[in-house]
């Protein structure tokens, strides 16, 4: 009978294989929608302008929801990074290696950035003339941003209200409230440790599922922001700033593919596929010109590819705060401009001290409603070195420096997450490799 059985279905002498997971067709795909969305905008945006400009409302309303999911996911994402790692010590030691790399990498982008400023000579065409009114009218408008000052920042950091800072959104607030409540988690006795680990546990998934139901609006977002740039600025902005957007696109895309490529070569890792496996939270930055847009999804796939929830938890939101490497490319490219645009000499030790003021300042933008712009204009105006009647110039290609400013943040985050956790021993190869076969289809290499 067994013969026989087996030879009815010789099938079933095989060892027995799951079935093929079936492909969703490509146009239900996230980025596919994505990229219809941004290609729709920018074909509205060119043909009819009014009608573009009206479309802002489905990118407000994208980001206004995305920014309701942020605050909450940080909190829990940060408590239970904290709650995972066993101690305060544990805790220390991600944190401080995490701090030391945002340093290093933040000082590498704004020297390298300053260097490529200097060789291309950004702004040097347009020879203006600084003259007071406008300088007056400007430093009105902008100058209350030099208020920034580094007593402010830090008094910035303790928030005087527990749901004020959520309300506010003030992510580094949110991060020191995350710290000190994962500190009180960790101090309970083991019962009631593990009773509100796991409440926070089962809030944190019930978040990612709202988070996956939010994304489903990504691509309508997609097409409401680009279309209302277009519409509203059109080519004039990017025709006569053309040079600062070509020299910022390829100084930025070289911090990714080669600073950042040799950090990830350095702990195993292709880039290139690295960035790949981001494609879709890559064109969301694009098309939203908002890192926070891609931050739920980080935290995600950051932990489907081997990194661990403390380490994830504690890096990526430090990083948001801290690390910000497309601003720092931003900042040092828009000072020479400035500087060149207005002729005003900069001699090496006048550069190296707004190199050092930008390497603070920058830690700010996390603070600002207006993030990278508004804390530029900080540094313009704390410096005196340089006329704040350049900023409204700048501010009109803010939409399209946005866009690849907040795809290198991210992306220099998502390194921070992976090189702290492979550098504290928070990482699983395992499920790297297994996330990158079922992504790709083909198992890695030796390089990931």
């Amino acid at each position: 009978m067994a013969v026989h059985s087996e030879m009815a279905n010789p099938d079933s002498a095989l060892p027995h294989r799951a079935p093929a997971r079936k492909k969703p067709p490509i146009y239900a795909r996230l980025g596919v929608q994505i990229v219809a969305g941004i290609v729709l905008g920018l074909a509205l945006g060119f043909i009819a302008p009014k009608l573009a400009v009206e479309m802002k409302i489905l990118g407000d309303i994208f980001l206004r929801l995305i920014k309701m999911i942020v605050a909450p996911l940080v909190f829990l994402n940060v408590v239970l990074g904290i709650a995972a790692a066993g101690d305060l010590k544990n805790v220390g030691r991600i944190g401080l290696r995490a701090l030391i790399y945002f340093e290093v990498v933040s000082s590498i982008a704004l020297a390298i950035s300053m260097v490529i400023a200097n060789v291309s000579g950004v702004g040097l065409g347009m020879r203006l003339v600084q003259s007071p009114e406008a300088a007056a009218a400007a430093h009105a408008q902008y100058g209350n941003a030099g208020s920034t000052s580094f007593e402010h920042f830090l008094l910035t950091l303790f928030p005087d209200n527990f749901i004020g800072a959520f309300a506010s959104g003030s992510l580094l607030q949110v991060l020191v409230i995350s710290i000190g409540f994962g500190a009180a988690v960790l101090m309970l006795n083991t019962e009631q440790r593990a009773s509100v680990e796991h409440a926070l546990s089962r809030m944190s998934d019930c978040f990612f599922k709202f988070v996956d139901v939010v994304m489903k609006f990504a691509p309508l977002g997609a097409f409401g922001s680009i279309a209302f740039a277009i519409g509203s600025s059109g080519m004039n902005a990017v025709i006569s700033l053309g040079y600062l957007l070509v020299v910022m696109y390829l100084s930025l895309a070289f911090f990714v593919v080669i600073v950042l490529g040799i950090v990830l070569r350095l702990y195993g890792f292709n880039v290139f596929r690295f960035l790949r496996y981001f494609k879709d939270e890559i064109f969301l930055l694009f098309a939203t010109a908002s890192s926070e847009s891609a931050l739920p999804r980080l935290f995600e796939k950051l932990e489907r590819l081997g990194c661990s929830r403390q380490s994830t938890g504690l890096v990526l939101p430090t990083g948001y705060a801290f690390n910000l490497d497309g601003t720092a490319v931003y900042m040092s490219l828009c000072v020479m401009f400035i500087a060149n645009a207005y002729g005003v000499p900069l001699d090496f030790h006048q550069q190296l001290g707004l190199l050092v003021l930008m390497l603070l300042t920058s830690k700010g933008a996390a603070t600002v409603s207006g993030g990278t712009f508004i804390v530029f204009a900080a540094t313009v105006t704390a410096s005196d070195l340089l006329p704040v009647e350049g900023l409204p110039i700048l501010f009109g290609i803010n939409r399209f420096t946005s866009q690849a400013v907040c795809i290198c943040n991210a992306m220099g985050n998502s390194v921070a997450a992976l090189v702290i956790a492979k550098s504290t021993g928070e990482f699983d190869e395992s499920a790297a490799r297994n996330e990158y076969q079922r992504v790709f289809g083909t198992a890695p290499g030796k390089t990931i």
